[in-house]
């Protein structure tokens, strides 16, 4: 039976890593997958999919106007696919994971989304608030503080390398902007702001 997924965590714990081997491992026993990715996060390149480890996987682009069930059956349209990868899920928006909800359930190709839980403010971001209330499953992919506590949050460092308090919600980085913490250690530094 085909379920939506949510592979969720901080920055730097792995998700991508986690999303590419199991693609992998579908291929690797002749099962086609089908792979995307927000078109706003361009690190890897475009519409590519790549972990800080160095493996990669090109992949079909999703932006804030697509609807993701036209997405997929047209993707089914073509031969079958044994499951659906979405990278940067937290890109989405409530009205898309709502469309990969009707994907799993009326088109039967299991969705495993992968993203953020939170920003650097510790809101959720919409497409993993829709994903933590849809999901039929969800998993946390555990990274650690600096202290060694599991890493839940994570701050924005400004250019003085305090941590941020204000900004947009999305701005694209990696350790050079970003980093994991515990929630006590998120909470001091974003108190030291």
């Amino acid at each position: 039976m085909a379920k939506l997924y949510f592979h969720y965590s901080t920055m730097n714990a792995g998700k991508s890593t986690l999303l590419l081997q199991a693609a992998h491992n579908y291929r690797e026993g002749g099962m086609e997958t089908f792979l995307l990715t927000a078109r706003l996060d361009t690190r890897a390149g475009e519409g590519r999919i790549g972990s800080r480890i160095g493996i990669g996987a090109a992949a079909q682009t999703f932006g804030p106007g697509d609807d993701m069930f036209a997405l997929l059956a047209a993707r089914l349209d073509q031969g079958p696919v044994a499951c659906v990868f979405i990278d940067e899920a937290q890109f989405l928006t409530k009205a898309q994971v709502w469309q990969l909800a009707r994907a799993v359930d009326d088109l039967g190709v299991p969705v495993m989304c992968y993203g953020l839980r939170v920003d650097f403010q510790g809101n959720l971001f919409p497409g993993s608030a829709a994903l933590l209330a849809w999901a039929d499953e969800m998993r946390e992919v555990r990274t650690i503080c600096h202290c060694g506590k599991k890493a839940t949050m994570v701050i924005r460092r400004g250019p003085d390398g305090k941590a941020l308090q204000a900004g947009d919600q999305v701005q694209i980085g990696g350790n050079e902007t970003y980093q994991s913490l515990c929630r006590r250690h998120w909470r001091e530094a974003m108190a030291e702001a």
